[in-house]
């Protein structure tokens, strides 16, 4: 637990003589007027100790977790099972404590898992090079944005709308940095990327086009044709994708596609109210010089035995600030750990049954809802429909402990009516019916 003592007067004193200025009015001098709040700071009067920790408690119980409800909630973020292997060894001092591979020689279990980790993830998505992960799935989209624009000298993005829409705010808010411009291309009427609209927003400018596999509807995307438009004029194509339907999808350099990153959280990382979890990151092998974090690599020591190093780490720290391709500070080792242990787990064959499940599990609900689809083609583990009584279910199914899945329109106006319904292995037939049962009972409560 974070303890917070305040500094008393003399505390202050004391410091502001160590370093010399006069006042703490000295100390800020070089902070610009515009940007000083010159009036208390309007917050609440203060509480007792026993009163702050019931006010607290108070708010913590306004929380529902996943094991308190059955949840279809998805868009990115995941209810699966976690082995508890998984916590066995993530939990181990030797991987628990260290904060980062600073003298990496000494790390031989850190970096094994490193390469490890590296490995599985370049396996998954059949490309050559992988890093040891970022710290998620919307800051690698940024990172593949600033990658692409070094490699192409282009300063022009291109996003599909069925890209996650956290990706797509994180490329524009980094591009204000760095000085790149982000066009997106609205879906279809079947919740799929255009490619005639695609191909047309490309040109000798775009320095990346961004993608999603399955996208943020859940459609199963056409990636052979898109990723031919895309690459029409050099741009660079960068797939996000979802690693657990990768037992079931043909990965995405199979297509040729440039980058393909992603979110981790579904492997082996709770949800734990919205993190940690990891970002990993996959290229073809011409990029490997460019890409962000760090690559650990195999080799042999002077006696022949397998040993681990950091091949690459191309952050401001260790090289040359104008050459540098990131700064991020490190990476978060543990998740991926936790990430490549659950991996480890399922092994080859589990990452297809897994998959096979949830798409068994899926065209399921989706019967059994009888409701609209917003995008009929193919899914995984996730689907949109409309829901004309949309609050009503949403009511109804939250007081009977369901949540029923995501309202499309906190990030789609057009979709106003629609609801993202995910599917995990841990909802069972009777969850799906019991949802079903709600969703049928707010329809008829609000045409009575």
């Amino acid at each position: 637990m974070t303890r917070y003592t305040s500094a008393t007067g003399a505390d202050r004193r004391e410091m502001l003589d160590a370093i010399g200025a006069a006042s703490v009015e000295e100390l800020f001098a070089d902070v610009p007027e515009s940007m000083r709040l010159r009036r208390p700071l309007d917050l609440p009067d203060g509480m007792a100790e026993q009163d702050v920790h019931d006010h607290l408690a108070a708010l913590a119980a306004r929380n529902r977790h996943c094991d308190a409800e059955v949840s279809f909630l998805g868009a990115g973020m995941y209810d699966h099972y976690v082995p508890a292997v998984v916590d066995a060894i993530a939990q181990r001092a030797e991987f628990l404590t260290p904060y980062t591979p600073y003298q990496p020689e000494v790390s031989q279990g850190t970096l094994q898992a490193m390469f490890e980790f590296q490995t599985a993830i370049s396996e998954l998505t059949a490309l050559p090079v992988a890093n040891a992960s970022l710290y998620d799935g919307p800051s690698s989209v940024a990172a593949a944005a600033y990658m692409a624009k070094l490699e192409t000298g282009r300063t022009r993005l291109v996003a599909s709308r069925g890209v996650h829409p956290h990706s797509r705010a994180t490329l524009a808010t980094y591009g204000r940095g760095y000085g790149t411009t982000l066009e997106e291309v609205a879906l279809d009427a079947t919740g799929a990327t255009p490619i005639e609209e695609l191909a047309s927003a490309v040109d000798g400018e775009t320095a990346a086009v961004f993608l999603q596999q399955p996208n943020f509807l859940g459609t199963v995307e056409d990636l052979g044709p898109l990723v031919e438009a895309s690459r029409a004029h050099g741009a660079l194509v960068v797939c996000a994708v979802d690693p657990l339907t990768l037992g079931v999808l043909e990965p995405p350099g199979e297509f040729g596609v440039d980058i393909a990153l992603g979110e981790g959280q579904p492997l082996g990382n709770r949800l734990d109210f919205g993190g940690p979890s990891f970002g990993f990151f996959a290229a073809q092998e011409r990029f490997i010089r460019r890409m962000p974090g760090r690559i650990a690599g195999e080799t042999v020591d002077v006696d022949g035995r397998r040993g681990f190093v950091l091949t690459l780490q191309t952050r401001e720290q260790h090289i040359r600030r104008e050459k540098a391709t990131h700064n991020i500070c490190t990476s978060q080792a543990l998740n991926a750990l936790a990430g490549v242990v659950y991996l480890s787990w399922l092994g080859r064959r589990g990452v297809v049954e897994i998959g096979e499940l949830m798409l068994r599990r899926t065209a399921y609900t989706r019967e059994r809802l009888g409701l609209e689809a917003i995008n009929p083609g193919p899914v995984v583990r996730e689907f949109a429909v409309r829901v004309p009584d949309l609050d009503a279910l949403l009511e109804r199914a939250r007081a009977a402990g369901i949540n029923p899945g995501y309202p499309l329109r906190r990030d789609y106006p057009e979709y106003g009516d629609g609801l993202l319904v995910a599917i995990t292995e841990r909802r069972t037939r009777a969850d799906i019916d019991r949802l079903a049962e709600v969703a049928a009972a707010a329809r008829e409560q609000v045409t009575a």
